[in-house]
């Protein structure tokens, strides 16, 4: 598995995880079929994303432009999360990468202004991260 097909699967567990309160392992498990291992980069993702939720929203919430935490869609959310994350805790991943890998997923399972959307708020916090 490349690492776009394991933020794929990433993006699909959490977002069972928020939208069905399922816990990771069985959101894994459906999407894996539980007959494989998984790969080390999702768990590694998901751990996370779900350890700093709180702080990756607030930080989403802080690059919003007249919208709300709660108005975005559940799938920009899961993106975004995981973006975040990507950019906060991922010294492997470069910016870019992870901003343009969010931008894919949202091309599969968004449509054109989810990708807008979610590109503006990463570039918001990436823009911020470089002044740091």
């Amino acid at each position: 598995m490349n690492r776009r097909q394991a933020r794929e699967m990433a993006m699909k567990a959490l977002f069972q995880m928020s939208v069905g309160n399922t816990d990771q392992k069985t959101a894994i498990d459906v999407l894996n079929n539980a007959d494989r291992a998984v790969d080390p980069f999702v768990t590694r993702l998901l751990n996370e994303t779900t350890a700093h939720l709180k702080e990756i929203d607030r930080l989403i919430e802080k690059h919003l432009t007249h919208w709300s935490f709660e108005r975005i869609g559940n799938i920009d959310r899961t993106i975004l999360r995981l973006a975040v994350c990507e950019l906060l805790y991922f010294d492997d991943v470069p910016n870019a990468v992870c901003m343009n890998e969010a931008v894919e997923l949202c091309k599969r399972y968004g449509d054109e202004k989810t990708r807008r959307f979610v590109n503006g708020v990463l570039s918001g916090i990436s823009g911020e991260m470089e002044n740091k």
